[in-house]
């Protein structure tokens, strides 16, 4: 696919936090008016992707994809299509960073670091019950089911199991709740949800992994419920020039409401 911005090399000084107006027009299902903005050049564009925003989805439907589209559509005047890379993607319930690459070249050295496991993600986990100890490692066996789109337990020679490892430490501890920071350190498909979850503490609101306990927002429509998991931040090394760089996403209000907390 060719993209009119990849000959470009040059980078611009990233941009400051901010949010801005979203120009993307309105659905039956509205997405959020706004999108923030955690850094900006020619290359990358990385946002705060708000909750139960999908990352990515068909036209017509709202995406945090679309937004960003529309965002560099009307900033930069562009009379054609955008281009945006997409190197990963965060579940529809889940709040935080997600980084979007603006050329072709820029799409492939990021994706590249994601495929080489180059890139540290930081989450934050708000699960149910008291985990102990403080901090440690965990590994689980997980296969996917497709036709689901969630994961099972596995045995280690079972087919199409692969191995799902994190490293978390309590950041806070509330009545009947605990406050993780998780770190993955593989990417399976929702493997922090899991992984929490098969040891007694899954994330609130997540009734797909056992939740029984509701957050978030009232939401009548499965669909538009969150849970209370955030990326707290990103760090992978710039495409072009090999700066290594970390964006921190604010947690979403209903989030640092219910653990009391100014970040």
């Amino acid at each position: 696919m060719s993209d009119p911005e990849s000959a470009s090399n040059s980078t611009d000084l990233p941009t400051r936090e901010r949010e801005v107006e979203s120009p993307t027009p309105t659905t039956i299902n509205d997405p959020p008016s706004t999108i923030q903005v955690l850094f900006e050049d020619h290359h990358l564009l990385v946002l705060n992707k708000p909750a139960p925003l999908l990352t990515q989805a068909p036209p017509g439907i709202p995406s945090l994809e679309a937004m960003a589209k529309a965002y560099i559509k009307a900033k930069y005047q562009k009379p054609a299509g955008v281009y945006l890379g997409i190197p990963h993607r965060l579940d529809r319930p889940v709040s935080g960073v997600v980084c979007f690459a603006r050329n072709t070249k820029a799409a492939q050295r990021i994706h590249a670091q994601f495929q080489e496991h180059c890139v540290r993600k930081v989450y934050w986990a708000l699960v149910e019950g008291g985990v102990q100890p403080d901090a440690d490692t965990w590994e689980d066996w997980v296969r996917k089911l497709q036709e689901e789109s969630r994961v099972v337990r596995a045995a280690e020679s079972e087919p199409g199991a692969k191995l799902a490892m994190l490293s978390y430490h309590v950041l806070k501890r509330l009545d009947e709740a605990t406050l993780l920071e998780l770190a993955p350190l593989t990417g399976r498909m929702h493997q922090l949800r899991v992984q929490a979850a098969w040891r007694g503490h899954p994330v609130l609101g997540d009734t797909t992994y056992g939740s029984t306990r509701p957050f978030g927002p009232p939401a009548e429509l499965a669909r538009d419920r969150v849970i209370a998991l955030h990326a707290r931040s990103l760090t992978l090394t710039h495409p072009f020039t090999k700066e290594e760089l970390t964006w921190v996403a604010e947690p979403p209000g209903y989030l640092k409401d219910v653990v009391a907390m100014t970040v």
